[in-house]
């Protein structure tokens, strides 16, 4: 007799703008088909209905389907206090009978489930740029990371660098189990497009970088600007294109920042603000690119930077030490607020030799993954 698959419940539920998020969880279930087919769990996912358009992406053998309306926050909490029971999940680990449950990001109290719940954290930006926050979201965000490390034992991050944050600026039970999961980005199919039909639909120049960021300050954008404004100064033309979805204020402070650098520098040929476009035209774009550019001022683990790994594309990124934690030996790096340094790589920076490998193969970076996912659950 087979032993049973290991039940695992994922919890499916952000906030629809927060792109990051999405893809982390999504791909969190598509990595588990790498497993051995003996090892591979079940699948319960609990989603928000408003996120189904995501969950009807995702290609899994055992997946259950659960759709779930969430209790909102404040109430979830006052509610878990007053019934001293987690209502975000217990209910729902007893009713589908599962081992574990993850990413859990409100642990009002501690939970008498013999199911491991497994929390998640992506970064702690809000402690070194407060000022990219509100007053009330960075004191949320300290009451909620503070319950977490008092009720639950088991807590994952996306890189060592995020968990020596959580060292330098919390208390750590001696309970608390803190996993380093790697997220990888899944390549698992491009628009068969050629490179010039790709480039000539989002009228890029020849040799273009990318930059596939939300547009919020701490993306820092505005070194990458300044850089190729002082290029073209030298008459060395550089053209970027740009992916992400534009903030909904029309008057946006950060969006005027850029533009304004844009038009003073006669920069319109050389930025193409491309928006957000599907996942495949992104993918592809930046396959074919020159390079991708991650001028980051902060990241928990960054995305682009897997996309790229996976693509098998060089990249340019800010030198914070997520970054060369990803990246290691093999990214080119700057001072996130060091245009003249940027200037000097882009300034020599070589055409790509597309046959050259420049990181582990795919297969074995997504079957590493996939079971040091996998093993947290255990």
């Amino acid at each position: 007799m087979s032993e049973q698959r290991l039940r695992l419940g994922l919890i499916f539920n952000f906030n629809p703008k927060w792109t990051g998020g999405i893809i982390y969880l999504i791909n969190a279930i598509r990595i588990l088909n790498f497993l051995e087919e003996k090892d591979k769990p079940t699948v319960v996912v609990f989603y928000n209905p408003s996120l189904k358009k995501y969950i009807d992406e995702i290609s899994y053998p055992y997946l259950e389907l659960v759709p779930h309306n969430f209790p909102s926050i404040y109430k979830g909490y006052v509610s878990s206090f007053l019934k001293n029971k987690n209502v975000f999940v217990d209910d729902l680990v007893i009713n589908h009978q599962l081992d574990a449950i993850f990413p859990m990001h409100d642990y009002p109290v501690k939970s008498k489930s013999k199911a491991k719940l497994v929390s998640w954290y992506a970064d702690l930006q809000h402690m070194y740029y407060p000022q990219f926050f509100t007053k009330r979201k960075v004191l949320e965000r300290n009451e909620r990371i503070k319950l977490i490390l008092k009720n639950s034992k088991d807590l994952v991050v996306s890189s060592q660098a995020v968990k020596d944050d959580f060292i330098k600026f919390f208390k750590i039970p001696s309970t608390l189990n803190i996993h380093i999961y790697h997220f990888v980005s899944i390549i698992e199919s491009l628009p068969e497009s050629s490179y010039e039909e790709i480039r000539d639909k989002y009228e890029l120049n020849d040799n273009y970088y990318m930059i596939s960021n939300q547009f919020h300050k701490h993306k820092n954008h505005k070194v990458v600007f300044e850089a190729i404004a002082e290029l073209k100064k030298k008459g060395i033309e550089v053209c970027v294109g740009i992916t992400g979805r534009f903030p909904n204020e029309p008057d946006s402070p950060y969006m005027q920042e850029l533009h304004d650098i844009i038009n003073k520098n006669d920069l319109n040929q050389n930025i193409k603000f491309l928006g957000l476009i599907p996942r495949g035209d992104q993918l592809l774009l930046m396959k074919y690119s020159k390079a991708i550019l991650q001028p980051s001022l902060f990241e928990g683990w960054s995305t682009v930077i897997e996309d790229a790994k996976s693509l098998q594309v060089p990249v340019i990124a800010a030198n914070l030490n997520v970054n060369i934690e990803q990246l290691e030996e093999k990214g080119t790096y700057f001072e996130p607020h060091n245009v003249e340094k940027l200037v000097s790589i882009l300034e020599k920076y070589p055409n790509r030799d597309f046959s050259k490998q420049l990181y582990d193969s795919y297969d074995s970076r997504m079957k590493n993954a996939a079971y040091e996912l996998l093993n947290i659950f255990k």
